[in-house]
């Protein structure tokens, strides 16, 4: 709620309104996004003409890339409910928690010419929303009408807005037992303090609080009213005995993505086991068919015997029951697939015990050692050598498997020599990296392996520091941007340059060894001048990145082997005949609306390195392209890819299988990476991060330039 409502509010409920409160406590957060309120408000300042101007024209209603409405790192912060992975949403979970409210609303605005929006919500409702949450959200609506009807303002519900995505300020408190609803002003960005509509209203500051103030003194209202009815159903919502699943297993076959998935759990106060040694019989996530796991000691077990319980169902199950095509985001989200385990769902409770975590063995130093050898499988791993980098430590890495000192490493392990570190501090500087990021280190004494290549072979290749810069401003998708700057600086921990695109044609690439292009559009960015410097210096041996809606620059142009696939070109006969009150369900069946697609990964890549031979990506769009014919195609849908979990459109769909996931076009000493999919869509598809690092790290990294 703003602060101009929250005073309103507040004053009312305190003087007025003082007979709701003898039973009902009322919690307003005033402001959830300072950064993004402060980047607002000071350009608003500087630019708005007084007395304000009206005009939809008026420099004062076009806000300037990136806009107000994310946080400092770009993030949507009303999508980051249930993946917490803002400093924000941790802070607010955490109050959230300790009151568990019985409602919940999250006030938002929308476009200028949009009347206001309040409960019911639209369908699809998910599963798990008990009648009386149903039931209740229209008793509020109706509440409300009441009042709107009395001054005239013109509202609508059961449209637009539906209960499904866990991720929302709506559906989070929904799914924790509370009668959860967004409310919706027209204004945003554009209203100012006053700007004429399309109908010719002028709609003010004063309107658009006045309107959240009332919608917010109805729910008050109507909560006392109903504050005993409140409580009871309140309470039935926690029973969850009806719930499909029982327990979900999850293989412990990577300790740093268990330790991640337990740090999410943790924040939402979700408890978890440990499994005995047993046959698990469920939905397998891997071959998504009734299978069997064999569980050993230490793999996770998430039950649905808690608390939480339906909010451990919704955020685990393979598929979320879609009662509607028409949704307003992604439709799939299960954990196991984006964080990369194999798992299995069971209608059984399975066995399963508290158990400590074991603690981390500090490596210590061995002056004798021809060389230190750590794992790569994890973002975790990435981190590490992120800050051997910094600290002027060159390790390597090796393309093929190899043995030595009986143990057994797969592609990508990185190998620390001691002739690549002649510094007399290498030995303490590298031991006290390994222990500040809880890497093992393994001391050899020869660099003469069991099975592979030996450590002087040319497979083995170094990791040079890299430069790294990443493309912002007009034309970039502000969210995909942050999401890239997100992940270096809170994840990497590994410093990069971002350029604005309004001077980016005219920047020094040569002063970089990577250059990341995130989704967006860029007619006016990347023109064929740009485009031929890039390929310039990428052929001196740069990584060119190119993520999401970003290939529509690359795809099809002269120089360049990435093409679009194109679409099944047989018109429909009879789409001149459907019914305009139609046309809006039709069209959802050329359209992909975040459903997941399992893709096969050449693991022998160093893009692959870390990487099981399947993975499961999650697709926000339609648009697909070839395979490449001058090129690497590390990740790919094969031509019997279907969709596991979420909506895709019966046309969409047709044109996946045999399509582009990552890839990589070799240019002379240098390469562009593809990425069809974003690998860090909203930061929470935890299992797509180590791709980009790989992309940093281990393609061209080898290669010293000028």
């Amino acid at each position: 709620m703003s602060l101009p409502c929250s005073m309103l509010t507040l004053y009312e409920l305190v003087t007025h309104k003082k007979d709701w409160l003898k039973n009902t406590v009322v919690i307003i957060d005033p402001c959830i996004n300072p950064d993004g309120r402060d980047r607002y408000v000071n350009w608003y300042n500087q630019v708005k003409s007084t007395p304000y101007n009206t005009a939809q024209d008026a420099k004062e209603h076009h806000e300037p890339w990136p806009g107000g409405r994310a946080n400092h790192y770009l993030f949507d912060l009303n999508r980051d409910w249930a993946w917490a992975t803002q400093i924000e949403s941790k802070q607010r979970i955490k109050i959230y928690n300790k009151w568990m409210p019985h409602i919940h609303v999250d006030f938002h605005e929308q476009g200028i010419n949009s009347p206001y929006y309040f409960a019911p919500a639209a369908e699809p409702f998910h599963e798990i929303i008990s009648e009386w949450q149903r039931d209740f959200q229209t008793q509020i609506g109706k509440n409300h009408a009441k009042y709107f009807d009395k001054e005239g303002w013109l509202y609508f519900t059961k449209e637009s807005f539906d209960l499904l995505y866990p991720s929302y300020g709506d559906t989070y408190p929904t799914f924790m037992g509370a009668i959860g609803m967004t409310y919706e002003q027209a204004g945003g960005g554009r209203g100012g303090l006053g700007v004429q509509t399309n109908e010719g209203e002028i709609l003010t500051l004063k309107d658009r609080a006045i309107h959240h103030t009332s919608t917010g003194l109805s729910t008050v209202e109507i909560s006392s009213k109903n504050a005993e009815k409140l409580n009871a159903e309140f309470r039935k919502f926690f029973n969850n005995d009806n719930l499909g699943y029982k327990s979900f297993v999850l293989k412990n076959e990577n300790q740093d993505k268990t330790n991640r998935l337990k740090k999410l759990l943790d924040t939402h106060e979700i408890t978890y086991e440990y499994a005995s040694e047993q046959t698990v019989k469920g939905y397998n996530f891997k071959t998504q068919k009734e299978d069997k796991l064999n569980a050993n000691k230490g793999d996770l077990v998430i039950h649905t015997n808690q608390p939480k319980g339906k909010m451990v169902q919704i955020l685990f199950e393979p598929k979320a029951k879609l009662v509607d095509s028409l949704t307003y985001d992604i439709t799939a989200w299960s954990l196991p697939y984006a964080h990369g385990f194999n798992a299995v769902a069971s209608k059984s409770k399975v066995n399963s015990s508290a158990m400590m975590a074991k603690a981390f063995t500090l490596n210590a130093m061995d002056k004798s050692a021809y060389a230190y050898i750590s794992k790569w499988t994890s973002l975790e791993d990435a981190t590490f050598l992120g800050e051997l980098l910094k600290n002027n430590i060159t390790p390597r890495f090796s393309e093929k498997p190899f043995s030595i000192a009986g143990k057994k490493y797969r592609r990508g392990t990185l190998i620390i020599l001691r002739n690549d570190n002649k510094q007399e501090t290498f030995d303490e500087e590298l031991i006290k990296i390994a222990n500040t990021n809880k890497r093992v280190l393994q001391p050899v004494t020869t660099g003469f392996v069991d099975s592979g290549s030996d450590f002087g072979s040319y497979s083995v290749k170094p990791i040079h520091k890299q430069n790294v810069a990443l493309l912002s401003g007009n034309g970039a998708s502000s969210l995909s941007f942050g999401e890239i700057w997100h992940f270096f600086e809170t994840e990497l921990h590994y410093p990069l340059t971002i350029i604005d695109s309004e001077y980016f044609s005219n920047a020094n690439f040569s002063a970089y060894d990577v250059i990341i292009i995130p989704e967006g559009y860029y007619g006016g960015t990347l023109t064929r001048s740009t485009l031929d410097k890039l390929t310039k210096w990428t052929r001196s041996g740069g990584t060119l990145i190119a993520i999401g809606t970003a290939l529509h620059s690359f795809a099809d142009k002269k120089g360049f082997a990435l093409t679009a696939k194109k679409a099944d070109s047989q018109n429909d006969k009879n789409s001149n005949l459907t019914p305009y009150a139609e046309e809006e369900r039709k069209s959802v069946k050329n359209l992909i609306t975040g459903a997941i697609f399992k893709s096969k990964i050449d693991t022998t890549h160093p893009l692959g390195f870390g990487y099981t031979e399947e993975y499961f990506s999650l697709k926000l769009s339609e648009t697909s392209y070839n395979y490449l014919k001058d090129g690497g195609n590390v990740a790919y849908f094969n031509k019997n890819t279907q969709n596991v979990s979420g909506y895709a459109g019966s046309a969409a769909v047709k044109n996946i299988p045999e399509s582009l996931l990552f890839g990589e076009e070799q240019k002379g000493s240098g390469s562009i990476i593809y990425m069809v999919d974003n690998p860090l869509f909203r930061s929470f598809w935890e299992n797509g991060k180590l791709f980009l690092a790989n992309a940093v790290f281990l393609l061209n990294s080898n290669k010293l330039k000028n």
